[in-house]
């Protein structure tokens, strides 16, 4: 059986999930990439070595039902390819993912909520990368955040939705993908927002603490909130919902390590600290919504975000003193990011068009320590 036969794109099992049809998804990846992340849902049996030893009989250690159609995944798409031809053998209906978890990276999926009677937030999530960016809308003009997705797939969302983009923000410059920010705002005229600390090579708008960005009933107050970068905001709209980057998560707070030495790291640990002092002040109310997650995200409509006053008693760091927070912070940076310095370096410039996004962004996100 000819190979193209036996594959399936990114896209189309994104749109399996997204639609709901049964499928079932093999991963059979080194444990240790397992861990380091996966597509929700997937079922697991450690089967790289011996399938790339000629031994297929790993497969027998696992039970699939009759008539189920099954994917099976690896980390490029090859020894997923030994295994879709080898449950065929066995008559179940198997594809390979073509490309394996490295196409998975641009996979995405969608979640809504109304804000106001006239103002709506979509959650564009990237499901195998934990990115998090954001459609904003009201009276048929939309705000795109932290856009980390390739334009085409924006482009079909206000599309759907029959939105005008008018502005574009960036809460930071990320470290783990590559941003679209300015390809997106170049294309529509849109006008492009950054912190006025950005140290980009492109024209854009700076905002400053304070600054209010109005569109139809869209307010967003910007709060400067360096950390994790020093020129971190965060965005409150309509003082319901906050914007914030990778400051804040659900269930921990961005790392201060990244482009800095130990005594860098430090300084910034503090800044952290006094940027979530001045969130932890805000409304208990506040829905925060961050611009990523560390685990992989579901195909569940289901915007992730959390109140602040629940994160305030979850998250035990934030109940620390400063040389309390600063030293625990220190002792629990994960490792680094990988290919974080390039994609820093491309998104400084605002341009990647000599390079291959999946190949530069792929892997798990590592911005958050919990």
């Amino acid at each position: 059986m000819e190979s193209k036969n036996l594959t399936i794109k990114a896209d189309e099992l994104r749109a399996m999930l997204e639609g709901k049809e049964p499928v079932i998804i093999l991963d059979v990846r080194p444990k240790e990439q397992r861990e380091e992340w996966q597509i929700p849902g997937s079922m697991y049996v450690d089967a790289y070595l011996r399938l790339n030893t000629n031994d297929p009989t790993v497969l027998d250690e696992i039970t699939i039902p009759e008539n189920s159609k099954v994917v099976t995944v690896c980390a490029a798409g090859r020894t997923s390819l030994i295994a879709a031809n080898e449950l065929r053998k066995k008559g179940i209906e198997a594809y390979s993912l073509e490309g394996g978890m490295k196409a998975w990276s641009m996979a995405w999926n969608v979640a809504e909520i109304k804000l106001e009677e006239d103002i709506q937030l979509i959650q564009v999530r990237r499901t195998g990368k934990g990115c998090l960016s954001y459609i904003i809308s009201s009276g048929g003009l939309a705000i795109i955040i932290d856009p980390s997705l390739q334009v085409e797939e924006y482009e079909k969302i206000l599309k759907e939705k029959d939105l005008q983009l008018k502005y574009v923000f960036e809460t930071h410059i990320h470290a783990d993908h590559l941003s679209r920010a300015k390809l997106l705002a170049e294309k529509h005229n849109a006008e492009l927002f950054l912190p006025d600390k950005s140290e980009v090579l492109f024209l854009y708008t700076p905002v400053r603490d304070g600054d209010v960005i109005k569109l139809e009933e869209i307010q967003i107050e910007v709060l400067y909130t360096p950390g994790h970068t020093l020129e971190s905001s965060c965005l409150l709209i309509n003082g319901k919902a906050l914007i914030t980057g990778d400051t804040l998560f659900i269930n921990g707070v961005g790392r201060p390590d990244l482009k800095a030495d130990a005594d860098a790291t430090k300084e910034k640990a503090k800044l952290l600290y006094h940027s979530l002092q001045r969130i932890l002040a805000l409304n208990d109310d506040i829905i925060v919504l961050p611009a990523h997650t560390g685990q992989p995200i579901e195909f569940d409509g289901k915007v992730i975000q959390s109140s602040l006053g629940k994160i305030k008693s979850s998250v035990g760091m934030l109940r620390l003193n400063e040389d309390e927070f600063v030293n625990n912070l220190l002792q629990r940076i994960p490792p680094t990011p990988p290919n974080y310095l390039s994609i820093v370096k491309k998104n400084l410039k605002g341009d990647f068009s000599d390079i291959n996004p999946v190949d530069l962004e792929a892997g798990a996100n590592r911005c958050a320590i919990s």
